[in-house]
């Protein structure tokens, strides 16, 4: 809940500041910082360990509500870093009360009258001001470095329009102990000034909220105390610039407003409508009740400890309670992740699966490939001598190929291209699955949008790759074929086939190892890798052949699952680049867990312990 102002028409209440005043040998914001106590280093400790488990519980994925929660993980991480660690750690620090409200409430003015000189400037085109101005007491100039309070903003000492930089005025002025920030525009037209202004209220001890006659039932400014109310944070509304026959009728309105929106105990202040000097300033009578009030809560260091103390915890709550659905959402992104990968790694399991199959089961001994095998080994007649007998094949196979190495040749062009167009067939197809799958969800729509270049198709340089792959492969098998036959080179047999002319019979078992083609092409297919296997035979026996059969078999499906895995890398690593850690969403809650534990035993005054 909010405090109430001090009753300064109350003669206690003033003795009270006065003690407090003379009880020490000066203010507590001219003293020294005090050393936290062991329960407030242990809520630091766990604030700094929340904030980082907010910062790995990214959401990079465009799901449902990213965007608000993206936002809302941005907002209590600024939260934390600006205001909630650096008070903690000062909690004797001046009061900060942020001065913010729409365009045109007279912001900048009721500072400047306020302090009694031009410190901020105001003017005639909007927004006007762009760059926060903090004032100060200037025995408490050492709480502002850039080590404390918000620290992303560079300090300066001159007026600037540079939205990330915060303007340090010292003036007398303000009593010691409070602190009077001037915010941008919380409507501004300018996003940069809006998100500044926010930044700043969510840094603020206490919001000094201004609006006007005219401007009091806007929408943007009640979202801003909407959200007060919501972090208990402390809250003054100002009704500036009113006119005195409005001043009835529009405060009654406004404090109904204020009760029904959970804002009841915040103390409203009129500000009549007044002539501004030419220095940009009010006459002091028209903003004596504010600065009357503001200069008590200064000297009451016990009335400024509760205002601070109950924005900090109602701020540290809020932190918490919003900190779930973002480690929900994070643990979502995780699923999605995992679902996305999924969709890809069964597009091109099923694609090296097919080709697997298409190289193994005849599908390659058609068409360009079975025309050229055949007419190195005279398919037709030999096929005729498998259907009689057996036993002359070998010596009819050396009689049929010999003098027909251009042959072998012919055959080593066919099945280079017809692997090639095997492979960016299936690639093709696993590219538009995995597409598909994608396109479909949200979250990998979003990833195919970001991506460089179409993977809805194979690679651009897929075709040069599979040439390589295919052209290697086949230097493998010559290799084997040549280190198998290093024995037999000067063999009648080994010099009628020549290594070209075994390493092509040796691809032709292969591919049809599993002879799975149906109808017509099963007896082709079979015949024309007996025919391999006997021509092979007829050099290296029954043993050395299944042997070598099944190395080159091997070593083409590892190719081939390599060069997909390339392809599917192209997915794959969309989803790796999102760094996304599997315990991120359960570190995070857990991190907010300890924050509320130490929160608990600290109101229940229990001392609480180390683990």
């Amino acid at each position: 809940m909010n405090v109430p102002p001090p009753e300064l028409s109350k003669p206690d209440q003033a003795d009270k500041a006065d003690k407090a005043a003379t009880s020490t040998t000066g203010t507590a914001s001219s003293r020294g910082p005090t050393t936290p106590s062991a329960d407030e280093d242990r809520m630091a400790t766990a604030l700094v360990q929340l904030r980082q488990a907010l910062g790995v519980a990214e959401l990079p994925l465009d799901l449902p509500g990213s965007d608000e929660l993206r936002a809302s993980r941005g907002a209590m991480v600024d939260q934390l870093e600006d205001y909630v660690i650096p008070r903690l750690m000062t909690l004797d620090a001046p009061l900060l009360a942020v001065v913010g409200g729409s365009t045109g409430a007279g912001k900048s003015t009721l500072v400047n009258s306020l302090v009694g000189e031009r410190v901020t400037t105001s003017g005639v085109l909007r927004p006007t001001t762009r760059s926060p101005v903090l004032v100060h007491h200037p025995d408490d100039a050492h709480w502002f470095g850039q080590d404390r309070l918000l620290p992303d903003l560079v300090r300066v000492q001159h007026t600037t329009d540079d939205p990330d930089s915060l303007q340090l005025v010292s003036s007398a002025a303000i009593p010691a102990g409070l602190a009077i920030l001037d915010a941008p525009d919380v409507d501004s037209v300018e996003e940069r000034n809006r998100l500044l202004a926010a930044q700043l209220l969510a840094a603020a001890d206490l919001w000094l909220f201004v609006t006007s006659a005219a401007r009091y039932a806007d929408q943007v400014p009640w979202g801003f105390l909407k959200q007060a109310a919501e972090r208990s944070t402390a809250v003054a509304i100002i009704l500036d610039r009113t006119p005195d026959e409005a001043i009835q009728t529009v405060s009654t309105h406004l404090a109904r407003m204020l009760a029904s929106r959970g804002l009841k105990d915040s103390p409203l202040f009129v500000v009549t409508e007044g002539k501004v000097d030419e220095e940009g300033l009010l006459a002091a009578h028209h903003v004596a009740e504010v600065r009357t009030w503001l200069e008590s809560l200064a000297d009451d260091v016990d009335a400024r400890t509760v205002v601070v103390r109950q924005t900090l915890d109602g701020a540290v709550r809020a932190i918490t309670q919003r900190a779930y659905p973002v480690a929900d959402a994070c643990a979502a992104q995780t699923q999605i992740a995992i679902k996305l990968k999924a969709d890809v790694d069964q597009a091109y399991d099923a694609a090296v699966a097919d080709v697997a199959a298409a190289t193994a089961d005849g599908t390659l001994l058609r068409g360009e490939v079975l025309a050229r095998w055949q007419e190195f080994v005279g398919t037709g007649e030999l096929l005729r001598s498998l259907e009689t007998r057996v036993g002359g094949l070998r010596d009819r196979l050396v009689n049929a190929i010999k003098g027909k190495p251009q042959q072998a040749e012919r055959v080593t062009v066919a099945v280079e291209s017809g692997l090639e167009t095997l492979v960016l067939e299936h690639a093709e197809a696993a590219a538009e699955r995995a597409y598909t799958a994608w396109a479909q969800q949200p979250a990998g729509a979003g990833l195919l949008e970001e991506a460089p270049g179409d993977l809805g198709r194979a690679s651009r340089d897929l075709r040069r790759r599979t040439e390589r792959m295919v052209r290697e492969w086949q230097a493998d098998v010559l290799e084997m074929v040549r280190t198998e036959g290093a024995d037999k080179r000067t063999t009648a047999r080994f010099l009628a086939f020549g290594v070209n002319g075994l390493s092509v019979a040796l691809m032709v078992v292969v591919f049809a190892h599993t002879a799975g083609v149906t109808g017509a092409e099963a007896g082709v297919a079979g015949g024309s890798a007996v025919l391999g296997q006997k021509l092979l035979e007829a050099v290296f026996g029954d043993q050395a052949v299944r042997t070598l059969a099944e190395r080159a078999r091997r070593s083409l499906e590892q190719r081939i699952t390599a060069l997909l895995v390339d392809e599917r890398a192209r997915y794959l690593s969309r989803i790796d680049a999102l760094a996304l850690r599997p315990d991120a969403a359960e570190a995070l809650r857990e991190a907010a867990r300890r924050v509320d534990d130490l929160r608990y035993k600290a109101r229940a005054g229990d001392p609480g312990d180390d683990t």
